[in-house]
């Protein structure tokens, strides 16, 4: 069965034409271990099977190039490509913005990142740091996008002014519903950027057909964008999950689901589970959530037997527009909370490099969703009513910004 839809690189890789405009410039690559071709092949190594193409450097963000950091806040050195004998710069070493140096290696750099549809990811914070770059040197960025495996819904507090950092690239909500290009495009607007930005968009992505709604299931293969992120599911309960790294309980790192499930030592899960049923049902929609047991081998709670919750966002218990993993994981912050009001949730250390900052706030973008956790008299219509808000904003930006129709 031949697929009708091609990702950014596979039209690039195919089509002459939309490469003509590069001849005899020298290209660079932003990519990563999910960059890859629709045969599997890694998008540096398709690049440099095609004659005309002169790559003169190759960029990895977060985890690197092709892969090799497991957790996050672990540094990736740059190196000299062994195969090409091109020099590769890591965007999450010394330096999370390229340097003068680094822009000096190139005219046109292709970005071709897999992202998961969430704001605290950082390989968007990434690309809007080269587009900034790129405006600053006279340089061209080019997109070769992908899907968005979260699809299309939106969800979560927005960005507050002030709050920028390396997990919060700009006012987005938690969950955006943007590919890589139309944020590409929206960052160009929203920071009002003068740079040669193309997007090499995809064919045939629909991002609201099922069983996938954003990800191409049956038609392309699952390649971890960041060593946890493992599969759909986990894409689809990211933007709720995620807010795990900024507390006490495990996220399950160290586990075979990560960021599909939470628990503790010292939790009650169905004590939880019942709260969160009586305070919020319709928060719960669209999963299934089960009671489980587990123990990390790593990360938090190390060879301790956990008691938590798994969120299975998979069929047949998933309803894509139904489902909505930001504010069922605030609800259940809210029934620990409830349950056990001097629980410590709240991790305080040093997150993405951000110090005087309480990690579970950056990722949120501003202190709100903590101070409703907080607050005993906080209830779930007055955090819905300010996040539709924020939601319905956002829907309205984003509008002008939609390449896929």
């Amino acid at each position: 069965m031949t697929s009708h839809l091609q990702f950014g690189i596979d039209r690039f890789i195919a089509d002459p034409a939309l490469r003509r405009p590069l001849a005899g410039r020298r290209i660079a690559l932003l990519a990563h271990p999910a960059s890859v071709t629709a045969d599997l092949g890694h998008t540096l190594d398709a690049l440099a099977a095609v004659p005309e193409i002169k790559l003169s450097a190759a960029f990895g963000p977060q985890h690197g190039l092709r892969g090799d950091k497991q957790d996050n806040m672990v540094e990736s050195p740059d190196f000299l490509d062994p195969q090409l004998g091109i020099p590769v710069f890591s965007l999450y070493g010394e330096v999370r913005r390229p340097t003068d140096a680094m822009m000096d290696s190139f005219d046109v750099l292709l970005v071709d990142l897999q992202d998961l549809g969430c704001r605290i990811y950082t390989f968007i914070t990434t690309l809007r740091y080269v587009l900034e770059a790129a405006a600053r040197h006279g340089k061209a960025v080019w997109v070769l996008d992908r899907p968005n495996p979260a699809g299309r819904p939106v969800e979560g507090l927005t960005l507050r002014e002030g709050w920028e950092s390396f997990v919060g690239a700009g006012p987005l909500p938690m969950r955006h519903g943007l590919t890589m290009g139309e944020l590409a495009q929206w960052f160009i607007a929203t920071l009002k950027l003068d740079v040669d930005c193309q997007v090499v968009t995809m064919q045939g992505w629909q991002p609201e057909a099922a069983p996938g709604h954003g990800w191409p299931l049956g038609e392309r293969t699952w390649i971890n964008p960041s060593p946890n992120a493992p599969n759909l599911a986990m894409a689809r309960a990211y933007a709720g999950t995620v807010l795990l790294e900024g507390c006490t309980l495990s996220e399950g790192r160290g586990t075979t689901r990560p960021l599909e499930l939470f628990g503790a030592p010292d939790l009650d899960a169905c004590a939880i589970l019942e709260e969160m049923q009586s305070l919020a049902p319709d928060w719960l929609t669209g999963c299934k959530l089960r009671n489980i047991w587990f123990e990390p081998t790593f990360h938090k709670h190390a060879g301790r037997l956990c008691n938590g919750i798994q969120i299975h966002a998979e069929a047949p218990h998933y309803e894509h527009a139904a489902f909505r993993p930001w504010r069922l994981q605030a609800l259940a912050f809210k029934a620990i909370r409830r349950l056990a009001p001097d629980y410590p949730l709240w991790r305080d250390f040093a997150y993405e490099y951000e110090h005087d900052r309480l990690a579970i706030d950056l990722i949120n973008g501003s202190p709100l969703l903590r101070e409703w956790v907080d607050d005993p008299r906080a209830r779930p219509e007055e955090l819905d009513a300010l996040t539709t808000t924020d939601e319905q904003a956002w829907e309205a930006t984003r509008a002008d910004f939609l390449l896929y129709r």
